[in-house]
C-alpha cells in the first residue's frame, strides 16, 4: 500500500472554510485511499468536513497531507493541486 505524505501551503483565498472544506471533502471521497490533514500535530480525516473545519486552517498556513491507499498518488495529486491553487 502507497503511502505519500508532504507539506504543502494553502493557497485558497479562504482557506479550508465552509466552501473549500466541502471541496477538499468531495474530492477526498472519489477516491479508496485514507486522507489525512495534519496542522500543528493534530491529525483529522480528510472525508471529514467537521473535522477539517476544526484544525481553523487559513491562507498561508502550512499543512501536512497524508494520503495512504492504492490510489494514493492519483488522490494525492488532485488534493495537492486543490489545496496549493490560487484562487485569487
Amino acid at each position: 500500500m502507497e503511502k505519500i505524505a508532504e507539506e504543502i501551503i494553502v493557497n485558497n483565498r479562504h482557506g479550508l472554510h465552509a466552501r473549500p472544506a466541502a471541496i477538499f471533502v468531495q474530492i477526498a471521497n472519489k477516491f479508496d485511499s485514507r486522507v489525512i490533514l495534519e496542522k500543528d500535530g493534530e491529525m483529522v480525516d480528510g472525508k471529514s468536513i467537521i473535522a477539517i473545519l476544526s484544525l481553523g486552517i487559513n491562507k498561508g498556513m502550512g499543512v501536512r497531507l497524508i494520503v495512504e491507499g492504492s490510489d494514493a498518488q492519483t488522490t494525492f495529486e488532485e488534493l495537492k493541486e486543490f489545496l496549493a491553487k490560487n484562487d485569487d
